[in-house]
């Protein structure tokens, strides 16, 4: 944001649900009688309530940082969102993690009373260790407990010990105890309030008097219709394979490279839609035909043309294979010479296709040429 700030561009983006200050709006939301109505759709379906979302503008002072490293504050604008579709949604999907992580509570709850310990300083040691986390799992790094309040103290115990010494005792020998003390931890589930449920909270860069807290909501949904699909595919471990880099300007470097390919890939699928809308065309999809391709279903249908270059005697014979109709309409929504993929006419003679046909030619390569 400092840095947006800093060169006049404008920010919209979501606040994350860990910090600190996006919880500190929702509190300050939800308390309040009425909001603004700043958006409405109608619902999914027929039978289904309209969506609406209510929010209001709040300024608020925070530490941003340019572009040379240095913090400074500066007058912060968010936008506290309530949609009343996503407080069901949230609710239901709230329930589940609650009940998956209730499963987790009451494992640990067994595991930790079978840890002995020696003294009462040493239960003390492992509640900090212990306390606000649970432990984490394949490897991974501790986690807090979210929809759970888990609670932990020392009480006195007592256990039985080795033989002083060797032998076997008498019957009437009681067993040897040993006094320490051990954990005893429990486990209650949070409160889970409705009201706490279908809020959002957006930072931005643009001032209220450029834009009204309708407008940034309306350019924020329409950012998952351009940008989160692009960025969803680029999340796919197909796309980008992990990498070991060291210096900082290898890592902008390899960051630059798949913004650049995002860019092209958003602006050529732009550009086809554009252009069959424009022009009421039509071309294959996943199922069957369509005006709304995206750039993966038209990267595809590239797949199957290939260049087939041959040697027969000393003369060198190129085929082109697989070229439809959809392929040239393509071309012509994104400016491509459509020619690449002919032929010279001086290859394409009667006695290279006779020779062809006679099996004497032997292929030596073949190109994709998506």
């Amino acid at each position: 944001m400092g840095w947006c700030l800093e060169h006049g561009l404008g920010l919209i983006t979501v606040v994350p649900r860990p910090c600190a200050v996006r919880q500190a709006r929702e509190v300050w939301g939800q308390p309040q009688p009425v909001l603004p109505l700043l958006g409405e759709k109608p619902g999914r379906t027929q039978a289904a309530a309209p969506r609406r979302w209510h929010g209001q503008s709040v300024l608020r002072p925070g530490e941003v940082a340019d572009s040379d490293g240095r913090v400074a504050p500066e007058e912060l604008r968010f936008v506290v969102v309530h949609a009343s579709q996503l407080a069901p949604q949230q609710a239901q999907s709230s329930a589940a993690a609650q009940a998956q992580e209730a499963e987790t509570v009451m494992a640990h709850v067994q595991h930790v009373p079978a840890r002995g310990c020696a003294c009462e300083a040493e239960a003390v040691a492992a509640i900090a260790a212990y306390e606000p986390r649970r432990p984490g799992q394949r490897g991974r790094r501790p986690q807090s407990w979210r929809y759970h309040a888990v609670r932990y103290r020392v009480v006195a115990d007592t256990r039985r010990t080795r033989q002083p010494r060797r032998g076997r005792p008498a019957q009437t020998d009681p067993p040897p105890l040993e006094s320490g003390s051990r954990l005893v931890v429990a486990g209650a589930a949070l409160a889970n309030a409705e009201e706490d449920k279908g809020w959002t909270v957006l930072a931005t860069t643009v001032s209220a008097e450029g834009c009204g807290d309708g407008e940034i909501l309306q350019a924020y949904q329409d950012q998952t219709t351009t940008v989160d699909p692009g960025v969803r595919w680029l999340k796919h471990p197909a796309a980008i394979a992990p990498g070991w880099l060291e210096k900082p300007e290898r890592m902008a470097a390899f960051a630059m490279l798949p913004v650049r390919g995002l860019l092209v890939y958003r602006v050529s699928q732009r550009q086809v839609r554009l252009y069959l809308r424009t022009h009421d065309r039509q071309m294959p999809g996943n199922k069957g035909l369509t005006a709304s391709p995206t750039a993966a279903v038209v990267l595809a249908l590239f797949a199957p043309v290939a260049l087939v270059q041959l040697w027969i005697d000393a003369q060198e014979v190129a085929q082109i294979s697989g070229v439809q109709p959809p392929h040239r309409l393509v071309c012509d929504a994104l400016g491509l010479d459509a020619s690449w993929y002919a032929v010279p006419l001086a290859q394409k003679t009667s006695r290279d296709v006779r020779s062809l046909s006679r099996g004497v030619a032997t292929p030596t390569r073949v190109q994709n040429r998506t």
